[in-house]
């Protein structure tokens, strides 16, 4: 095997039967937000069913298809593709090598030997808009969105209808980072835009962006709070819903007078500890929540379903019903979620399984 496909034996024994190989998309198994979540689940399927787990973490997206192939012509048992940029790779190789079974985790392939399991975000994303409705303090939410594609402007989508949901006179601000699938490893520039939505009075800034998020996450942190003689024409404070949530030190410190607290919303995985600066989870936490899109529980369900014998090929579908979307509450941010406010997304969730509402996915 060359080099650039490293090798990891999460547990089972040589003789183990199953092997999975898995090839990222743009940021590598070390995004903490979605190939990192990805990765999470492939590995805790590997460790409980006795399978082999290999991964390869391609430079650029032209680099799949041979890194895919080089699996399939050693026979693994299954082949999983993480994210868009590797479903030409993914439809390519299954194509060729048709008893082979592939997964495709967030796009479609029109293969019959490939899983491709994709998610209803607009359900989850619905949610958390509902949390940043309810808890923005400026009546304006922000929302910085990676590659300028409808798979995020699902994301977008859902996100407004929450919000919207919540706060009728919520104004929501929406930029990308740009056009390519680099779009989803540019923090600088998410960091750039986060500061111009601040400048627009947002107070909560949700990003959709994989690793680019982290320049979203790092700017909140870093400015801590807005300011009342900051605010731009037109905006002002609206309420304080976190006046009795403990402060940290350095927030007290340059945070004073007429202020509040910015908050981002996370993507993919449960990022809420990202949000702490003082490793207190008791005082103010810079993560509102995350939109949970539990892309490791993709991962584990095509593992599984090969380790079964329950593979099929096709496309299956993941939102609130099966348990694939959520949001995120943890010591982190439960000072941040009033219990009302829990009872209330509760109810919107059975309503969106239910059908009661229906959560548009386009523009």
């Amino acid at each position: 095997m060359k080099p650039w496909i490293a090798l990891l034996v999460l547990c089972g024994l040589a003789s183990a039967q199953v092997r999975v190989g898995m090839a990222f998309d743009t940021g590598g198994k070390n995004d903490p937000t979605f190939n990192g979540v990805a990765y999470a689940g492939a590995q805790r399927a590997a460790q409980q069913l006795k399978a082999l787990l290999y991964d390869f973490e391609p430079g650029d997206p032209s680099q799949v298809l041979p890194g895919v192939r080089k699996f399939a012509e050693e026979g693994f048992d299954l082949i999983i593709g993480v994210g868009f940029a590797t479903e030409p790779g993914i439809t390519a190789t299954a194509k060729e090598f048709k008893d082979t079974k592939f997964a495709l985790i967030d796009s479609v392939s029109d293969q019959p030997n490939v899983q491709s399991l994709v998610f209803r975000e607009n359900e989850g994303t619905f949610l958390v808009g509902y949390i940043a409705g309810r808890l923005t303090q400026t009546g304006v939410v922000g929302f910085v969105g990676g590659m300028d594609i409808p798979l995020i402007h699902k994301f977008e989508v859902g996100y407004r209808e929450g919000v919207k949901k919540a706060c009728p006179t919520c104004r929501v601000i929406a930029n990308y980072v740009g056009n390519t699938p680099a779009a989803f490893n540019d923090p600088a520039k998410a960091k750039e835009i986060a500061g111009l939505q601040k400048a627009q009075g947002a107070d909560i800034i949700y990003a959709a962006a994989g690793a680019s998020g982290l320049g979203v996450f790092n700017y909140v942190k870093e400015t801590r709070c807005l300011k009342a003689g900051d605010l731009p024409r037109g905006v002002r404070f609206i309420r304080d819903p976190f006046r009795t949530v403990p402060k940290y030190a350095a927030y007290t410190q340059a945070c004073t007078g007429n202020t509040r607290p910015m908050f981002f919303i996370g993507g993919d995985g449960n990022l809420n500890f990202l949000g702490d600066t003082d490793s207190n989870p008791q005082t103010l936490n810079h993560a509102l929540t995350c939109m949970l899109k539990k892309v490791d529980v993709a991962a584990f369900r095509a593992v599984e379903a090969v380790v079964k014998g329950t593979f099929k090929g096709g496309i299956v579908s993941l939102g609130l019903k099966e348990g694939g979307l959520d949001f995120a509450l943890d010591p982190f941010n439960q000072a941040l979620i009033p219990d009302t406010l829990r009872r209330e997304l509760e109810a919107l969730k059975k309503a969106v399984i239910s059908g009661q509402i229906k959560v548009p996915d386009t523009r």
